[in-house]
């Protein structure tokens, strides 16, 4: 409708390019006036230019694109270490420029996958670039994390190395698993074909025509599972856009959800699960929505919480809730949960009053929990399997300021993140000891 407000505001800049003139922006008449804050970066061009061609195309401005031909090859040392100090300078420049257009730069968003060359290893270099060039600024880091059916025989090697970079760089790490978004895009798209939602889902959406009811344990319906962590993000987002409450500012969730600066490795669940395309399935009653947050069917990451030990929880409600919802589903599902002894009040709410389109109400839930050890321990062992063998080392080490350190100091930066994790886990169960209140002389 061509409204430019706050909730706008956030995420694009308005180039106004209503007046006349040679602007490039202006096409036939059209306003294309919202360029995003974003900055693509792809050693490879093809996923790049497939934006430039879709309906996208006017939302990024072209000279925030950085490309090149060939790719990493699936190698995290080209996309680090070739790569990142060829494009250093560029990625810096374009980096300030957009920063400069912010009138309050709350925090840096990078998405990046760790399996392949450029996400894993470009990716993990412009998080470093980040904290050299704006190091007041906060960092969040969201992760497609390798499945066990990977495509990518090196993706342990990508992972591991990329997992050291995000141990000492990063503000906080947001994982995120194929097979988990695989799973709820089939259980959305059973929903639908059970009958349950009646005439309440749009027919050939992304998900029901994605791969349609014979085909969707062979074919994996991307543009869905694509939505899935999108949603994610827009919940997470919420308080720079609307207003609520109790609003929750981005800082807040690093402050109040890291206790220890290393172990920054949020879980999130989401309820309820649907596609953009697919609004229409009913909302759950708010309660239920709080017990689904804390179950596993939820959750971006495949891992059992509510069996492992919480250093703290945050909930992100949007919608029609009272904050008197919020404490009372806090304390009926506070026994169920294991916290840790000296942080037992350990949880942060947020509440936003601009319901999701087509629900009434939603939830995210962000949990510091030790249960994200088992993906670890699993991205070890497979690195160790390769290692052992010294199987594909030489692609690495072929490439210049590549040495074989790199690899022995990653795997211990992650053995001692799976022993930081073991420790506190060790704790669970003990007796809760309240500390003892501070005696004033009178």
């Amino acid at each position: 409708k061509g409204i430019y407000d706050e909730a706008l505001s956030s995420f694009f800049r308005n180039v106004d390019t209503r007046s006349g003139g040679d602007d490039p922006d202006i096409y036939k008449g059209r306003i294309c006036s919202l360029k995003a804050r974003a900055l693509l970066i792809d050693m490879e061009e093809g996923v790049v230019n497939e934006i430039l061609q879709g309906p996208l195309r006017d939302v990024f401005d072209s000279k925030q694109l950085i490309t090149d031909v060939s790719g990493s090859g699936n190698n995290w040392a080209v996309g680090h270490k070739l790569y990142g100090y060829q494009y250093r300078e560029n990625i810096v420049e374009k980096l300030r420029k957009t920063a400069e257009h912010c009138d309050c730069l709350q925090c840096f968003f990078i998405i990046h996958s760790m399996g392949g060359g450029t996400g894993s290893g470009l990716g993990t270099f412009v998080l470093n670039l980040l904290e050299d060039e704006f190091p007041e600024v906060y960092r969040f880091v969201t992760s497609v994390y390798p499945s066990g059916e990977d495509d990518v025989i090196t993706s342990p090697y990508n992972s591991v190395l990329a997992m050291k970079e995000l141990n000492e760089h990063a503000d906080c790490v947001l994982p995120i698993e194929n097979e988990s978004l695989f799973d709820i895009v089939n259980k959305i798209q059973h929903m639908i074909n059970s009958g349950k939602l009646g005439s309440t889902v749009k027919q050939n959406s992304l998900v029901t025509s994605s791969a349609g009811s014979a085909k969707v344990v062979q074919e994996k319906p991307f543009d869905a599972m694509n939505n899935i962590p999108l949603l994610f993000l827009n919940c997470l987002l919420l308080s720079a856009r609307f207003e609520g409450s109790l609003n929750m500012d981005l800082n807040e969730i690093s402050m109040n959800l890291v206790p220890f600066p290393r172990l920054h490795y949020l879980v999130s669940s989401l309820t309820p699960l649907y596609t953009l395309a697919d609004v229409n399935v009913p909302s759950r009653r708010l309660d239920q929505m709080f017990s689904d947050a804390f179950s596993r069917d939820h959750q971006l990451i495949q891992a059992d919480p509510k069996h492992s030990l919480y250093l703290a929880c945050a909930l992100l409600v949007r919608g029609n809730v009272q904050i008197s919802d919020l404490r009372r589903n806090i304390e009926r599902l506070k026994p169920s949960l294991h916290f840790v002894s000296w942080n037992q009040e350990g949880w942060k709410t947020g509440l936003c009053s601009v319901p999701p389109v087509g629900h009434s109400h939603s939830l995210l839930a962000l949990a510091n929990n030790t249960c994200v050890k088992p993906t670890f321990i699993e991205l070890k062992d497979r690195f160790m399997k390769l290692y052992k063998k010294k199987a594909h080392l030489h692609h690495y080490l072929h490439i210049d300021r590549m040495e074989q350190s790199c690899f022995s100091e990653a795997i211990s930066s992650l053995s001692d993140l799976i022993e930081e994790y073991s420790e506190l886990d060790a704790t669970k169960g003990g007796p809760r000891t309240d500390p003892s209140r501070l005696k004033i002389a009178v």
